[in-house]
């Protein structure tokens, strides 16, 4: 597996296709989601990928703090279906946020978190600040994950 972090501007084309391919074949497809997928946040963003034999098998989109909210935030968190069950998702919130605390510097973390995945969120140590609400007709919670000093 093959991982990479980067800035907007120095994604290839390709890879920025590659990712809205997956995220759209996630996000609105298999969740049978219509939304806008491309909303202008991706070139204020970072983007984490974990490759494999040329496709991506995970993906999120690190978003500094003041993009979606006051606080950084992980979003677009995703591995392709062939590579889940293996702790990729882990791995990538792992990765995505020792980024955020140790090169962007930032003191915590903020995410609307898919309400049936609170548990894993807060195996990190994100706790949750909402009430469940929909977002795009399905079920979120707003969490927080702030840094020990």
């Amino acid at each position: 597996m093959n991982w990479t972090i980067k800035a907007f501007n120095e994604l290839t084309a390709n890879e920025v296709y590659t990712i809205l391919q997956e995220r759209t074949a996630v996000f609105v497809v298999e969740q049978n989601c219509p939304y806008l997928e491309v909303d202008g946040k991706d070139i204020q963003s970072f983007h984490l990928l974990a490759e494999k034999n040329g496709e991506i098998a995970a993906y999120c989109r690190v978003l500094p703090a003041g993009i979606s909210y006051e606080k950084a935030s992980i979003g677009r968190v995703l591995v392709k279906k062939e590579y889940r069950g293996y702790g990729l998702a882990y791995e990538l919130l792992n990765k995505a946020i020792a980024f955020i605390r140790d090169e962007l510097k930032e003191p915590a973390i903020q995410i609307s978190a898919q309400s049936h995945l609170e548990k894993f969120y807060a195996s990190f140590g994100f706790q949750a600040t909402s009430n469940e609400y929909l977002e795009d007709d399905i079920p979120h919670i707003d969490m927080l994950l702030f840094f020990a000093e």
